[in-house]
């Protein structure tokens, strides 16, 4: 009878177990898959850059999800905390169990029952029980077994087991997981919003300095857990970190202050740090410690971790150059720091940035022409030169082209284009150009515009012969030299036909022809759409052929006449001159769709370093190393530890002075390595060969 309720009540465990393990297995899918979203997604980006990303639709469905702060998000938690309770319930249910079968031999089985297992065998031994029961204990120990005895009326039980630890690798392994998921969750944004709630804080929404946000944006040094950075610039101190969430910024006060002394960064030949580190002293109160934070080598104070993150422009002096493109305008001389804001005639100009060092892959290829800036970039071609991170077989050349810097101008409406024009001209398939980028989004790649570099390396050459293509009196000089230089002297009437198919040329060209909201303002693309819609189309070709001999002719005109009215000599008709003004053509093709009316050119710069600091305190963290350390032990255990439970049961024998012994033994997984070692144990108690 008692049987009978026994094993309806272990059916009903077994089952209850595999609906547990079930349960949890199908959360810890949803957990993994999570966490490979929040991997391959970056994490509390602004929210402008994912509808950059994927579109104003899918951003705002992917935010409702919580997929930009998925270890946050409310529905992440939810199963992490299921997660919990379900395998600490099943901690606590097991563990009793575990424990007392811990200590169980199971030495009180029947003898009979033995034969109903799988791995059996019988033996006579000449040895009396006794003696059988001294011989055989011997053995076992010798073997590894821990071993227990029962004397009966009708003979002896020893019941010995090994491989104990696999029921400790299922109680670490459990235990494991929920110590690495309460870390991870005392590590994470919940409890900074935790802290925002008790502490009743709000998000920061705004832009400005850190120093300027008031008090309701910022929690206290009692914060017990958070990850913010803090930026600071050489021979300056900082005591507070940002904590980035989508929506905003929060700003945590730290227990003390980090001065940067000294920022240090070597490079690898590409161009890319190859190490960085900074000198700071930690303020704290009256006590002062000085300190070098490295990459991977972290700086502990009072608790908190100052990793070293990143770094940036602390606020580098620039002096700039605004170059007008239209006629009449004159250079102008501006001054401002890297992250500083300032009047712009009717924009806002916002300095971004400065790079020092820009090493690009120079590798010379085809001698396509370059750039349309109003295309993704400058062509594949330049794409390739500026650094793609496309993989090609080509041979790379990487060569440093010096300094660069980014700025923004933002309209009245808030609307903003991003510039990076570099210092120096970058030779590009024998021709220096200087290069001048702009994108309309961060999502964007910048494109291009390439200007060349005249004899003296400068680009006043350019200048001066963009500034003239917009003066109609200069234009008409320079169709005029040009019919009387190309007339042929027994022809002389063709000459007024010449000028005025000069004067076309160039007006096309120059965009003057535009009317307000045609989009081909000039340039190649307007002579292209003269020919396509005016010219038969049997005539394309010829035609083609002589308009553009005409306007590199008179631009040649343009350019000796921008040079005359600059008091300098004209230029001669040789190859140098021929490869300015091939590019210069190009490029003041593409100068006409080019967004602003200004190009600003770097001058001079005073470089300020800036180290960006992760400051960390990690409650969870020691959970999160003792939950790695438990389930490389469990996982171990029941991987590869396998409890096995063997009796030996001795009885006298049926010859006088001898004894009958029977052995089984059990396993918790079955295997083949099972028979061998039961031919092992036969050969070494039974006496019988393996």
């Amino acid at each position: 009878m008692s049987q009978a309720v026994h094993r309806p009540s272990v059916a009903r465990e077994l089952l209850d177990l595999l609906s547990s393990m079930r349960f949890a297995i199908a959360l810890l899918s949803v957990i993994c898959i999570a966490s490979v979203i929040g991997t391959v997604l970056r994490q509390s980006e602004p929210m402008g850059n994912y509808i950059n990303q994927f579109g104003p639709f899918w951003a705002e469905v992917f935010g409702k999800l919580g997929l930009y702060t998925v270890y946050s998000a409310t529905w992440f938690l939810v199963i992490l905390a299921f997660l919990v309770v379900s395998t600490s319930l099943c901690i606590a249910r097991n563990t009793p169990k575990i424990l007392v079968d811990l200590k169980s031999y199971k030495e009180g089985v029947r003898e009979q029952s033995l034969q109903a297992h799988h791995h059996k065998a019988i033996a006579e031994l000449p040895s009396n029980p006794q003696m059988a029961l001294a011989e055989i204990g011997s053995t076992l120990t010798q073997l590894g077994w821990k071993a227990r005895v029962q004397q009966r009326d009708n003979g002896i039980m020893i019941a010995a087991r090994r491989g104990a630890a696999n029921k400790l690798g299922y109680l670490a392994a459990h235990s494991a997981i929920v110590l690495i998921l309460v870390g991870g969750v005392l590590d994470g944004n919940a409890m900074v919003k935790l802290a925002m709630w008790t502490q009743g804080k709000q998000l920061y929404t705004g832009s400005g300095f850190v120093s300027d946000i008031k008090p309701e944006h910022r929690l206290s040094t009692g914060n017990p857990s958070f990850r913010g950075n803090v930026s600071v610039a050489e021979h300056q101190r900082q005591g507070i970190a940002v904590l980035s969430l989508p929506s905003g910024v929060v700003l945590q006060d730290l227990p003390f202050d980090i001065e940067l002394k000294k920022f240090s960064v070597d490079y690898y030949p590409t161009g890319m740090p190859k190490s960085f580190a900074s000198d700071i002293v930690i303020h704290d109160g009256a006590t002062l410690r000085e300190a070098t934070v490295k990459v991977n080598e972290p700086v502990i104070h009072n608790g908190l971790a100052i990793y070293q993150s990143s770094f940036e422009d602390g606020g580098s002096k620039l002096k700039l150059q605004a170059l007008p493109l239209t006629h009449g305008g004159a250079p102008a001389e501006l001054a401002g720091r890297v992250g500083t804001k300032m009047a712009f005639g009717d924009q806002t100009l916002e300095l971004d940035g400065l790079r020092v060092i820009n090493v690009e892959n120079l590798a010379g290829e085809s001698n396509a022409s370059g750039a349309d800036v109003r295309k993704v970039d400058l062509g594949e071609r330049l794409g390739k030169h500026l650094g793609s991170g496309a993989r090609s077989n080509s041979t790379k050349a990487l060569h440093n082209v010096g300094p660069s810097f980014s700025y923004r101008l933002r309209d009245a409406s808030g609307q903003a284009r991003e510039y990076n024009n570099y210092m120096l001209p970058v030779e590009l398939e024998g021709q220096k150009v200087f290069l001048a980028g702009v994108r309309d989004t961060p999502a964007e790649n910048f494109r291009y515009l390439r200007m060349p570099a005249d004899e003296d390396g400068n680009l006043d050459g350019w200048l001066r012969l963009r500034q003239a293509l917009a003066d109609p009196a200069l234009r008409d000089t320079a169709a005029q030299r040009y019919a009387v230089s190309a007339t042929p002297p027994h022809q002389p009437q063709l000459a007024p036909q010449l000028k005025l198919t000069a004067q076309r040329a160039l007006t096309l060209f120059s965009g003057a022809a535009a009317t307000p909201g045609d989009e081909v303002k000039g340039g190649l693309p307007a002579l292209s759409q003269f020919i396509e819609r005016d010219v038969p189309e049997p005539e394309r070709q010829r035609v083609s052929e002589v308009l553009l001999r005409i306007l590199n002719g008179s631009l040649f005109e343009l350019h000796q006449l921008a040079r005359e009215r600059a008091g300098l000599k004209p230029v001669a008709a040789d190859a140098t001159s021929q490869g300015f003004m091939t590019q210069a053509v190009l490029s003041l093709s593409d100068s006409l769709y080019y967004p602003a009316p200004v190009l600003l050119q770097l001058q001079d710069f005073e470089q300020v370093q800036a180290s960006v600091f992760q400051v960390a305190r990690a409650p969870g963290q020691k959970l999160v190393y003792l939950g790695a350390l438990l389930l490389i032990v469990g996982v171990f255990a029941m991987l590869y530890v396998k409890e096995r439970r063997l009796w030996v049961w001795i009885a006298p024998g049926l010859d006088m002075g001898g004894s009958q012994v029977r052995m089984a033994m059990s396993s918790t997984r079955e295997s083949p390595d099972n028979a061998t070692l039961f031919a092992q144990l036969k050969a070494a108690v039974l006496k019988e060969p393996s």
